[in-house]
């Protein structure tokens, strides 16, 4: 039987149908699930019934009762077809099936990972402010498809077809090295960065190698929960740090760590911004407590009141700072590409720790993304970006000062989000349900703490909200407030 015909390897069990019937049932619901194409053929009447074990005339008679009840087309020396004109659900719940309904072998003990809790179709309402989206309206897909259209030309391709083993781009680490790196104070050779699949993956990875080490990794709290998901998984203990309106307080790290995360640029998700004289304290609190620091430059490039501070990996002589980056927010989340720079040692274990778990990153993406920053594009559209998201920033904060003016909001410097507070009896959690309701989607604050134990903050996100609609937004928020408070 060619590799491509659908395979029907059983009727129902227990049946009191005729096999005509049995055969029916079967065929329906693998139409009704949306299994089947509708343009290519269902096995032929011969093939199907040495599938089953029954007759020939048994499937054509199946096959031609189910074009009578308009679920299959018959055409001409091509067999059977799914009719096109078949109403399938865009739902089908396990009772729907016939193969989905058994239990698991397996159960699985409770974690306590965070997902991800925001709706998959997000871009249907009206006003998704969520964080980690951008304006799709905003990428160069011109630029992006000359990049792609010159890496898949014949000289590129040995470049990107054969298998790189478990080394990246070198076209990508040089461009990264001299036009995104040097923006932050930072001076790497090749062997001191490695490409992830994003942020995510980077934290996974480091999760990872420090497991072995026993001590307990710190971490801001509140903070970014994807960092808290990868170092629990990983098999590390997690410490809640506090902070802030300078983000970590390097003071409040408790002796015995061997990780400290922080996200100095804008703090996830309060976005503050970390100063100078605070990263220096942090160095010297990370050689006198034996830690290092992993920093996740969350934002960098997005200042739109104040210059940006230096980077702390700028700012590191003993090799204590690894340095997390990612083009999810300044090209695109789906891209999934991001890095690390560190000591050429932690990158050799890091990178042997990549290659078990998925070799390298998409080389073929690679390429395209060394190109887009090549011929200029990334600039262009780093430049054009922070034009807008400053309009909607500043959009974005007076609207808050108009409509909010009744909650607490930490002071930042840019970044593409703002971080609310109510009094203490105040739920963010039932605000966010009730404004879903209204077509109005906001992070809830309860999942950036480590314990879950805070509920008065929320935190919304403008990148991929028109300055036209943030007025209406607000005003919707602010009524739902005004009737909890």
């Amino acid at each position: 039987m060619s590799s491509t015909t659908p395979r029907f390897t059983k009727l129902p069990e227990h049946s009191t149908l005729s096999l005509r019937d049995q055969i029916c049932e079967s065929v329906s619901a693998a139409i009704i699930s949306g299994a089947l194409a509708i343009d290519r053929p269902l096995p032929s009447c011969r093939k199907l019934a040495n599938q089953l074990g029954v007759s020939r005339n048994t499937v054509f008679a199946a096959y031609n009762r189910l074009v009578d009840l308009d679920f299959l087309v018959s055409r001409d020396r091509s067999g059977y077809f799914v009719n096109s004109d078949v109403v399938i659900p865009k739902e089908t719940t396990p009772e729907n099936t016939t193969e989905n309904n058994i239990s698991c072998p397996v159960k699985f003990q409770s974690n306590e990972l965070v997902p991800v809790v925001n709706p998959l179709d997000w871009q249907s309402y009206p006003y998704p402010f969520i964080y980690n989206q951008i304006d799709p309206d905003l990428f160069p897909v011109d630029g992006w498809r000359e990049c792609t259209r010159q890496a898949l030309g014949r000289k590129k391709m040995p470049v990107w077809a054969s298998d790189s083993v478990e080394s990246d781009s070198p076209h990508l680490v040089q461009q990264l090295r001299q036009r995104l790196l040097n923006t932050r104070g930072i001076y790497a050779d090749e062997d001191e960065i490695l490409i992830t699949l994003g942020a995510q993956n980077a934290l996974f990875i480091l999760g990872t190698i420090f497991a072995q080490n026993r001590r307990p990794i710190a971490l801001e709290d509140p903070g970014f929960f994807g960092a808290r998901n990868a170092f629990r998984l990983s098999g590390n203990e997690l410490i809640g740090v506090p902070i802030d309106d300078q983000g970590l307080i390097p003071s409040a790290i408790p002796t015995g760590c061997k990780l400290a995360f922080t996200t100095p640029s804008h703090q996830f998700p309060t976005m503050v911004t970390m100063n100078q004289h605070r990263r220096e304290e942090l160095l010297e609190m990370a050689e006198k407590k034996d830690f290092l620091i992993v920093e996740d430059d969350y934002e960098a490039e997005m200042n739109y009141v104040a210059q940006s501070s230096p980077s702390i990996r700028s700012l590191d002589k003993n090799g204590r700072v690894i340095y997390i980056g990612s083009l999810s927010k300044t090209i695109s989340p789906g891209i999934r590409l991001g890095f690390i720079v560190a000591h050429r040692d932690i990158i050799r274990e890091a990178r042997i720790a990549r290659g078990v778990m998925m070799r390298h990153p998409p080389t073929i993406v690679q390429e395209i993304v060394a190109l887009f920053f090549q011929l200029g594009f990334y600039d262009a559209h780093l430049r054009n970006i922070e034009r807008r998201y400053k309009k909607r920033w500043h959009a974005m904060y007076s609207a808050l000062t108009k409509h909010l003016n009744m909650l607490k909001h930490t002071q930042s410097e840019g970044g593409t989000s703002f971080w609310l507070t109510g009094p203490d009896n105040f739920d963010a959690s039932e605000l966010a349900n009730r404004l879903s309701e209204k077509g109005v989607l906001v992070d809830r604050g309860q999942d950036y703490y480590l314990n879950n134990n805070d509920n008065r903050s929320f935190r919304l996100g403008f990148a991929y909200v028109p300055v036209s609609k943030m007025d209406a937004g607000l005003q919707l928020i602010a009524d739902e407030v005004r009737a909890m408070l």
